[in-house]
């Protein structure tokens, strides 16, 4: 670049003198020159090129001259600009209130070109010195600074608790701190290659003899531009093992251009062992889960995990004596009718055989209803439904559909098809164990209880497979889509209550359906008509009822009944 020099004077003709002079200088970009009229344009040429060298100006100019020009430049800060001044006198004072004001040099009018040259020469020379010295200055504070930045890097990181590895850009180990040389058991190895590290730090792929592979290494990946963490690294001291996690970045200087890669070393010992704990701790519980599992399952076919659950537990390992909860339940009774008979033709094994089939086939009618089997008493089943009554109903009608089907395959066998009747009541009851110190139950207590199993008792009078109660009728959610008809009235044991039953007949053979269909309104008018001791017009409504379906029991039961009366 070439040096600038800003001439100062108002008079037209120097500057071209000035330009004349240095015309070949001028075409060579040795020289430029700037030309400002007065002080004031000066100035403004300072503000717009910061980088003249050399400022050549006269004393005498309209509206600032060369001393206040000379003395506002002190306020500038510009550590390499040099003044020459021109005065068309030869006023000593002048020159030397000039040289106090800070001028370089000073040259008279008219001026000698030869001592103009001479006199740019020794300035730019000047300058030049100048200039030279404020660089080195400047790199020698650069360097200071640089070295307490160095400094107190390293101090930083010999603090750091974990290990620091810094490689240059060939791959050379380049520093290493104290938490990192008690990680390798030793420091920075002179002349070391990159294919030499893994081998020199004992560095291995975690759990085999294999040297880690530097293309998979974090700081060689950080070589080339990537950030990358791994923690299956292994560094061996003799018999001594070290898992280490190893994080590794790229360093750029300010052009982009990359240094350095700087890793760090995390011993994880600890966490490794906590891991493998954790993993042995967590395995150690799937199998203890597992177990009780198995041992939930196991006693859930004795006592149903229903049960415990309304206690408010979920193993039955929880389940404490004593232990009772109060809830609005439905209950179902079943059994098969003449039982006593059928079991007389059997063996014993085959009369186990027989229970076991047979209720293998009803339970799951229970459960895919919402239901729990409370208990099995010989061919009997007594089932708790906790949701709505709607549950138990379906329930019941699936078993005697199902029952529909078991009797088509004994019949194939020749044996002789089974019966059986179902009574639902809902209401309060008592969940709870009882038993003493060595032998624990569980058990159910209400009146609620009591009434279903008669309820299911009286399926054998009224010849119904399906009976239920009043308040189970009440709160089914739409009693209208099932077959029923009421059935009568029964006094439950103890109370001045009755109760009304009511006949489900979902489940019968289609004909008997559409019969008790047509029959229904007949069939209540007769029971109405017998509970309010109108005995001949029972009698007759019955009588009618029969003709019109000889399979009718409940109507020869009610006919029967009128007839003692």
């Amino acid at each position: 670049m070439p040096a600038k020099i800003l001439v100062v004077d108002d008079e037209e003709s120097f500057r071209l003198i000035i330009s004349q002079k240095f015309r070949k200088r001028i075409r060579k970009k040795d020289l430029q020159f700037i030309f400002a009229s007065n002080g004031l344009r000066a100035l403004e040429k300072l503000q717009s090129e910061p980088d003249i060298d050399i400022i050549l100006t006269d004393i005498t100019m309209p509206e600032m001259d060369g001393l206040t020009l000379l003395s506002t430049l002190s306020d500038i800060r510009h550590p390499t600009l040099k003044t020459v001044i021109i005065s068309a006198s030869s006023d000593l004072t002048l020159v030397r209130k000039a040289m106090n004001l800070g001028a370089f040099d000073f040259l008279t009018k008219p001026i000698n070109l030869d001592d103009l040259e001479i006199t740019i020469n020794k300035t730019l020379n000047h300058v030049q010195q100048l200039k030279y010295a404020l660089q080195q200055e400047h790199l020698i504070e650069a360097a200071q600074q640089l070295y307490e930045s160095e400094k107190r890097l390293g101090k930083f990181l010999e603090t750091l608790p974990v290990g620091v590895f810094v490689i240059d850009a060939d791959g050379t180990p380049f520093y290493i701190n104290q938490a990192a040389k008690n990680i390798f058991g030793k420091g920075i190895v002179a002349e070391t290659t990159p294919e030499q590290i893994p081998q020199i730090y004992h560095i291995y792929l975690a759990g085999t003899e294999q040297f880690y592979p530097i293309e998979q290494q974090p700081i060689f990946k950080a070589l080339k531009g990537e950030n990358s963490t791994v923690d299956n690294m292994e560094i061996r001291q003799g018999e001594k093992i070290i898992p280490v996690e190893v994080s590794a970045s790229p360093i750029f200087d300010d052009t982009g251009q990359l240094i350095y890669a700087i890793a760090t070393f995390q011993d994880i010992t600890e966490r490794k062992k906590a891991e493998a704990e954790r993993i042995q701790f967590t395995q150690q519980l799937e199998l203890k889960n597992i177990e009780l599992s198995k041992l939930n399952q196991s006693y859930s076919r004795f006592v149903p995990k229903q049960f415990f659950r309304f206690l408010g537990h979920e193993s039955i390992l929880d389940v404490s004596l004593g232990e009772s909860v109060q809830k609005k339940m439905s209950i179902l009774f079943s059994d098969i009718r003449a039982f006593t008979t059928l079991s007389e033709s059997m063996t014993l094994a085959e009369n186990f055989k027989f229970i076991n089939n047979y209720l293998s086939r009803m339970e799951p009618f229970i459960t895919a209803n919402y239901g729990f089997i409370d208990k099995y008493i010989g061919d009997a089943i007594m089932a708790l439904f906790g949701r709505c009554p709607d549950d138990a109903v379906q329930a019941a009608l699936g078993m005697l559909s199902e029952l529909n089907q078991y009797n088509i395959i004994r019949n194939k066998y020749q044996q002789s098809p089974i019966t059986i009747g179902i009574g639902i009541n809902t209401g309060s009851l008592m969940l709870g164990t009882v038993g003493g110190t060595n032998r624990m139950d569980t058990t159910v207590i209400s009146d609620a209880v009591n009434l279903a199993s008669r309820l299911q008792n009286l399926t054998k009078v009224y010849g119904a497979s399906l009976i239920i109660s009043q308040k189970t009728f009440i709160e089914l959610k739409d009693y209208t889509k099932y077959s029923y008809r009421f059935l009568g009235q029964v006094k439950v044991k103890g109370k001045k209550d009755v109760v009304s039953l009511f006949e489900l007949f979902d489940a019968d053979p289609p004909e008997i359906i559409e019969l008790k269909k047509q029959t229904k309104t007949l069939f209540e008018a007769g029971v109405i008509s017998y509970y309010s001791q109108q005995m001949e017009e029972a009698t007759q409504i019955f009588q009618e009822i029969i003709n019109l379906n000889h399979q009718d029991k409940a109507a020869y039961f009610y006919l029967d009944l009128g007839k003692r009366e």
